[in-house]
């Protein structure tokens, strides 16, 4: 699934930075890796880590494209509108709101939103909507994501082994 959503990413950007739990774990992948500054504590955390790492950068990029690597349906068409989208906010963050609720495990952040979020997260903020609760957010709803949606899984993740199955099924009954 790692492989795939690092190719989908390249088609929209040409830096692919993977955090996660160690550097070992991903060095088959040639992308870089960051280990994730608070291994276990959740996405915010790891959201954190990436934004840290731009930061430092010195090519002084303004937004992150921060997409977890379970979710089997993002298109790359839906990732280069929430990019474009970007430029065009004065938001921190730019997430869409599908029927299942808040995604912000596909979004785009602002490098500048870790001001606010470092702080939150050092006085316990674990959960990724707590962290967005003290950001500027631009909300997506259904009219701007459905075009991007025709089989309804866009947002679609795989929490568990069955998912993983299920998601393999459709995507080889699709290249049929």
């Amino acid at each position: 699934m790692l492989e795939l959503m690092i190719a989908l990413l390249l088609k929209v950007t040409e830096d692919v930075v993977i955090v996660g739990p160690s550097k070992r774990r991903y060095e088959e992948f040639g992308m870089e890796i960051v280990a994730d500054l608070w291994p276990g504590e959740g996405p915010l955390g790891g959201i954190i880590t990436a934004l840290e790492v731009t930061a430092k950068c010195p090519a002084k990029c303004r937004w992150n494209l921060i997409v977890s690597c379970d979710m089997p349906f993002l298109t790359e068409e839906w990732l280069m509108f929430l990019v474009q989208r970007a430029e065009l906010s004065a938001a921190d963050v730019i997430l869409a709101r599908s029927t299942s609720g808040p995604e912000p495990l596909c979004a785009v952040w602002r490098t500048a939103a870790l001001s606010k979020l470092r702080p939150a997260f050092e006085r316990g903020a674990r959960k990724v909507m707590d962290g967005v609760r003290h950001l500027r957010a631009e909300v997506l709803d259904e009219e701007d994501w459905k075009r991007f949606d025709k089989a309804g899984r866009l947002f679609w993740n795989m929490n568990t082994r069955a998912d993983y199955v299920e998601a393999r099924r459709i995507v080889e009954a699709e290249t049929r």
